[in-house]
Formats: C-alpha cells, structure tokens, sequence
C-alpha cells in the first residue's frame, strides 16, 4: 500500500535540530514509508502517538490515518518517550 507521508511543523524543527549526516538517515528512512510501512516500527502502548520507527539512536513517532502517515516527532531515544 501507497501511503503520503505528513511532517507536522515540530518534527521539522526537530529534524533541524540533528547533525546532518544522522538527520539525512532519518529522511531516507521517513521516505521509505511511502512504499509501506518497512523498517523497525513498533506499535505503542499508553501514548498518544501510535507507532514509532527507530533509525540508530533516534526515534520517529507517527501516526496512521487510512492512506497517510503523519510525523509528529523526531526525537533521541532518551527523550522520546517522556
């Protein structure tokens, strides 16, 4: 399934945030969720965000509404679940 990939305006800055050769591992990773949902993702329980996809040691928390994947965060592991 196709999905369209939605980054909200924080997980931009968050981006904005991470050196340059890690924050381009992460797009390549955030793009290949157009094709499907590929890659270390987890289903989360007792969050708001329903899924997380790890990239090293970043995290990137989404959600799934029918054909859209919508990125609320891009975070360090140790901060990404608080």
């Amino acid at each position: 399934m196709l999905y369209k990939i939605e980054i909200r305006r924080r997980a931009e800055k968050d981006l904005s945030s991470i050196p340059k050769s890690e924050a381009q591992h992460i797009a390549d990773a955030i793009f290949a969720l157009e094709q499907g949902l590929k890659g270390n993702i987890k289903k989360l329980t007792n969050y708001t965000h329903e899924y997380r996809l790890r990239v090293g040691n970043y995290r990137v928390l989404f959600e799934i509404s029918t054909d859209t994947v919508i990125i609320y965060r891009i975070c360090h592991r140790k901060e990404s679940y608080k």
